[in-house]
């Protein structure tokens, strides 16, 4: 039996295992619950090879104890020691006194949020030649942003839950289900907005009972909504005797991005009834009221994409063969690359592309 290609075997094996991932707890002044990896998730991960870590009561958010992650083999330590491996994984972005607690030269893989707009945070990422990848602005091979995908599907779902509960008696609401009984007719919902967290939304409200109409000022998305959500979703063109009429009825209103810019006029609330529950996409996330299907959601992808980091050598082989991934990329080895943050803090960027085939 030839002895060398055992040799080589073992050395790829011990090689990944040098790889250690830390997950670290939300910030808990920041109301965000969501969470990145389940205790069997993270069992399918260690499972593979990489040493993974865990600050102690980070799982709390989605009700799994420290015993659960470690009964899978992570090792449960303090923040700073997680903060100290060579990826970290949360799901908000780290702020700037986290940032400074990492190795130099480590990578972050978290969601997209404001935090990577503030020029102290660019700034300690830089230093540390900390590389930061978003999940939700990464796209799979064949083009599928699966994380934001995820994201936008279950917020577009949970928007529903909300509004039942504020609709309902225990939530302050006048005492109404949205669904139509014999004799009675059910509740109106009105959607704002195009893509998968409206069609969620929408299909969450239909599967509820509701009576259910999309607006949008794009006709095409009117239709390619109609075709996801079936025949029983209403939708109309943004017109104002129309929106006048869909916006007095509306038990509830939910606020997406419309096709084109489009802002809801002001002058119209005062049409909208006294208990009508109104929801803005932007300005919060329903999906964290259940993290834990947040958490389980991202966690079959999150186990497929490890293993295929472990296949391409590591997180910088699977940068620089993955187009998908380098989507993601906001921060690379000291340099800015993500022109949409460098332009809202008037800083100059580097385009990725040319310096991963500058290293190669």
């Amino acid at each position: 039996m030839d002895p060398e290609p055992q040799a080589a075997a073992q050395c790829q094996e011990d090689s990944r295992r040098q790889i250690s991932v830390g997950m670290v707890a939300n910030y808990r002044d920041s109301g965000e619950t969501r969470f990145l990896l389940t205790p069997e998730a993270s069992g399918l991960i260690v499972s593979s090879g990489i040493r993974l870590m865990m600050e102690s009561d980070a799982g709390i958010d989605i009700s799994f104890s420290n015993e659960a992650y470690a009964g899978f083999g992570v090792g449960i330590v303090s923040r700073e020691e997680a903060l100290k491996c060579d990826i970290v994984l949360s799901y908000a972005p780290l702020r700037e006194f986290d940032v400074l607690k990492m190795r130099p030269g480590a990578t972050l893989l978290c969601m997209m949020d404001n935090t990577l707009f503030e020029k102290e945070v660019i700034a300690a990422l830089l230093e540390r030649k900390v590389t930061v990848g978003c999940l939700d602005n990464m796209s799979s091979h064949n083009d599928i942003p699966v994380f934001a995908d995820i994201i936008d599907e279950l917020d577009g779902r949970a928007s529903i839950i909300y509004a039942q509960d504020r609709l309902s008696f225990l939530g302050g609401g006048k005492g109404v289900i949205l669904a139509g009984v014999a004799g009675l007719n059910p509740c109106e919902v009105l959607i704002f907005g195009e893509g998968n967290m409206e069609c969620a939304a929408a299909m969450a409200a239909l599967d509820a009972g509701a009576y259910v109409t999309l607006m949008n000022n794009d006709v095409s998305a009117l239709q390619n909504a109609r075709q996801i959500c079936g025949p029983q979703l209403n939708t109309a063109a943004i017109h104002p005797r129309v929106l006048y009429n869909k916006v007095k009825t509306a038990d509830v209103i939910l606020m997406g991005n419309c096709t084109r810019p489009f802002e809801f006029p002001k002058k119209l609330t005062v049409a909208m009834k006294e208990s009508v529950y109104v929801l803005d996409f932007n300005e919060t996330h329903p999906s964290v009221t259940v993290p834990r299907t947040v958490a389980m959601a991202l966690s079959n992808v999150l186990v497929n994409f490890f293993d295929e980091m472990l296949l391409k050598d590591g997180f910088g082989g699977m940068l620089s063969t993955t187009p998908g991934v380098q989507h993601g990329i906001v921060t690379y080895n000291g340099h800015l690359v993500d022109k949409l943050v460098a332009a809202y803090l008037s800083q100059p960027s580097v385009d990725l592309g040319m310096i991963l085939a500058g290293s190669n």
